[in-house]
C-alpha cells in the first residue's frame, strides 16, 4: 500500500473499469489516506476516523466492482454486503455486527494462507520425510549395534528419496491414515448463529470423537493430504488471530449495497420491519464500536465503509441525519453512455469479447470482431437500457451471451472454425429481441 499513490490506484482501477473517475479519486484518496495515518504518532492516529463514501448511481455502472478491485490492489479484507438483508434487532434476521464478524473471517483466511507460504519449505520437507516412511516402513527401525543395516536402509531410502524428488513415484500406492471430519451439529436458536458468542460448533468437534481410515491412495493425493497436516501443525494459530484482527481494524473494507432501500418511506401495507431500526443498529458499528467475534474484540473505528445504492426513489438526505454523517464523501456515478459500452468491449484487460474469444478459443474456435461489430454491440445495449429496463453493463451479458449462443451449442462439432462477428452478424442474432421491443412500444 505504501508504494502506491492516489494517481497510480486509479490508473490500476482504469485497467479494469471505464470511466468513473470522480469515484475512483475518492477511494483512491481513501486508501491514500489509511497509509498516511499510520504515519502519525500514536495519540494522534486515534483521533482520526476513516472518511467513509457513499456512492450514488443506477445499476451495473461499476460501483461494486470499483470497491471489490481497490481491496484485491491493497491486498486488504474486503465484504460486500446488501444492506436489505439486516433486520432491526428483535426480529428474525441477521443483526449487523455480523459483517465485521464475517469481516475478520475472511481476514482470517488471507493470513492463513500467507503464513502457509511462510512455513511451505520446512513443511515440504516434513512430507517428504513422512512419504518415505510410508514407502519404507522397515527403515524406522534403526539397531545401533547394526551398523551396516542401518548403512543400507540409508542408501535405499536416499535412492527412493531422489526418485520420489523427480516426480517417479508419484502413482505409487500408499496406506494412510486419514482423519474423517465429524458431521457438524445443527444447533437452532431463535437469536441465530451469529449472536451466540460460544463458539458450539467447534466445542462440539473437540467434544466428539475423531474418526481415522485407513486409505490406499496415491503419493500425489497423500502429498497434497500431508501437506495440509504440516502446514496446519506449523502455523502459530495465536499469531494468525492476533494479525487478523490488527488487519480489520487497520484495513478492512466494507461495502454496504442496497443502502437506498433502508431509507425509503414506510410501507402502507403489510408487516414493514422498520428501516429506521436497521439504521439506528448499522449507526454504532460504522460510528465506531467494539464487536466481539470468535477470535476475540474486534474494534471497527478505522475500518473503511463504502456504501452504494441507486437513490431512484429516495436520496441520501432521507437517511438518519448521525448516519449521513458517518458518511461524509458523496460520489455520483454516471449513467453509461454509447462511448462508454464501446470502451467496455475493447478497453479492459478482461473485456468480454476476449472473454467469450478465450472461452469458445478452447475449442479451436476462432471468433474475430470487426470494429462496426462491437460498434453495434454498444448502440444496442446502450438504446435497451434507454428503452427498457436501464441495467448498466450488465446488458452486454445478456447481448453477447445471445450473439455467440449458437457458436457456443455447435462449438465442438463446427466444421468452419473461424466466426467473424461483423454488424450483420449481430442485428441478425437480435433481431428477434430487436424486433419485440420495437412492437413494445405499441403495447399499452
Amino acid at each position: 500500500m505504501a508504494e502506491l499513490t492516489p494517481r497510480q490506484i486509479v490508473k490500476e482501477l482504469d485497467r479494469y473499469i471505464v470511466g468513473q473517475d470522480a469515484a475512483k479519486r475518492a477511494v483512491a484518496v481513501a486508501i491514500r489516506n489509511r497509509w498516511r495515518l499510520q504515519q502519525l504518532p500514536e495519540d494522534l492516529r486515534k483521533d482520526i476516523t476513516p472518511k467513509n463514501i457513499i456512492m450514488i448511481g443506477p445499476t451495473g455502472v461499476g460501483k461494486t466492482e470499483i470497491a471489490r478491485r481497490l481491496a484485491q490492489l491493497v491486498g486488504a479484507p474486503f465484504l460486500k454486503v446488501e444492506a436489505t438483508k439486516y433486520t432491526e434487532v428483535g426480529y428474525h434476521g441477521r443483526d449487523v455486527e455480523s459483517m465485521i464478524r464475517d469481516l475478520t473471517e475472511i481476514a482470517i483466511g488471507l493470513i492463513r494462507q500467507e503464513q502457509r507460504t511462510l512455513v511451505e519449505t520446512q513443511a515440504k520437507e516434513k512430507v517428504s520425510e513422512r512419504l518415505l516412511d510410508l514407502l519404507l516402513p522397515s527403515s524406522n527401525s534403526w539397531d545401533p549395534e547394526k551398523p551396516e543395516e542401518n548403512e543400507r536402509h540409508q542408501r535405499t531410502r536416499d535412492k527412493m528419496k531422489a526418485r520420489l524428488e523427480e516426480g517417479d513415484l508419484e502413482d505409487r500406492m500408499v496406506e494412510l491414515t486419514v482423519e474423517q471430519k465429524a458431521v457438524p451439529v445443527q444447533i437452532f436458536s431463535n437469536l441465530g448463529m451469529e449472536q451466540m458468542d460460544v463458539d458450539f460448533q467447534s466445542m462440539f468437534e473437540k467434544i466428539m470423537p475423531k474418526q481415522s481410515q485407513q486409505r490406499q491412495i496415491p503419493i500425489k493425493e497423500a502429498r497434497r493430504i500431508l501437506m495440509e497436516q504440516e502446514a496446519e501443525a506449523l502455523i502459530d494459530r495465536t499469531v494468525v488471530t492476533e494479525k487478523a484482527i490488527a488487519l480489520v481494524e487497520n484495513q478492512g473494507i466494507v461495502f454496504i449495497d442496497e443502502l437506498d432501500k433502508i431509507c425509503g418511506p414506510p410501507s402502507a401495507h403489510g408487516p414493514d420491519i422498520s428501516r429506521q431500526g436497521v439504521q439506528r443498529d448499522l449507526l454504532p458499528v460504522v460510528e465506531g464500536t467494539t464487536v466481539n467475534s470468535r477470535y476475540g474484540p474486534v474494534r471497527t473505528d478505522h475500518i473503511l465503509f463504502i456504501a452504494a445504492g441507486a437513490f431512484h426513489l429516495s436520496k441520501p438526505s432521507d437517511l438518519m441525519p448521525e448516519l449521513q454523517g458517518r458518511f461524509p464523501i458523496r460520489v455520483e456515478l454516471t449513467d453509461l453512455k454509447r462511448e462508454d459500452f464501446l470502451r467496455i468491449l475493447t478497453e479492459p484487460k478482461h473485456a468480454l469479447t476476449k472473454q467469450y474469444a478465450e472461452l469458445l478459443g478452447t475449442e479451436g474456435v476462432t471468433l474475430e470482431y470487426t470494429p462496426d461489430g462491437v460498434e453495434a454491440l454498444a448502440e444496442i445495449a446502450f438504446e435497451m437500457n434507454r428503452t427498457a429496463q436501464n441495467i448498466g453493463a450488465r446488458r452486454l451479458h445478456t447481448i453477447l451471451e445471445r450473439v455467440v449462443e449458437e457458436v457456443s451449442f455447435d462449438g465442438p462439432d463446427m466444421k468452419s472454425k473461424r466466426v467473424k462477428i461483423d454488424a450483420a452478424y449481430v442485428r441478425a442474432r437480435l433481431a428477434d429481441v430487436l424486433e419485440k421491443e420495437d412492437l413494445s412500444k405499441f403495447i399499452l
